[in-house]
């Protein structure tokens, strides 16, 4: 079997919300600095994206409206809903089925790593379900009030592993989690 990762790669304001209410992300327009955030290698790590419906939805607007929106030629591209659009974007395919399903069926095919794009509910079906390796969390310095949280909220205690952590110039902070495996609990716990 392929030993491939399912990582979510993501930007949070520094209270913890990946966009505002509205779903709007101008808080991260900002000059960037030198090197991407490690942006550029991390993609040439992967090849395959998964979305939840509402980011899906946000990026065909982007494109739509010429915003700067991720590059995902060459990527395949999953998306995540009950009740796909009629008409997909191109270089997308929706996924109805469970999500450990099809985490196994990804997971044994050849390939790269997986990037989780988001967003929150997406993330915290995937991390309920065991099916998320690893976290990359870039912590912008703004705080933004209220929002989206990174994992939709639910009752859930999970242990990370802090693999690495890297500060950049202009105060963004990368923080690298391994997500703890724990143990399944018997019928006597």
């Amino acid at each position: 079997m392929a030993n491939r990762k399912i990582i979510v790669y993501i930007a949070t304001s520094a209270d913890g919300f990946i966009a505002r209410k509205d779903g709007e992300v101008d808080w991260l327009d900002r000059p960037r600095t030198a090197g991407d955030y490690g942006m550029g290698a991390f993609f040439k790590s992967i090849d395959t994206i998964l979305w939840g419906r509402k980011t899906y939805d946000m990026v065909v607007r982007f494109q739509k409206e010429g915003k700067d929106a991720p590059d995902t030629s060459g990527i395949k591209n999953y998306a995540f809903s009950h009740k796909p659009p009629r008409r997909v974007a191109r270089g997308f395919e929706f996924v109805k089925e469970p999500i450990k399903t099809f985490a196994k069926r990804l997971r044994s095919q050849k390939g790269k790593n997986i990037m989780m794009m988001g967003g929150g509910g997406i993330i915290a079906s995937f991390l309920d379900a065991g099916e998320i390796d690893e976290f990359i969390i870039h912590v912008i310095p703004v705080f933004i009030g209220e929002g989206i949280p990174l994992v939709a909220p639910s009752r859930r205690t999970v242990p990370l592993k802090l693999l690495s952590s890297k500060k950049f110039s202009d105060g963004v902070v990368r923080l690298h989690y391994a997500v703890c495996r724990q143990p399944k609990k018997s019928r006597l716990d």
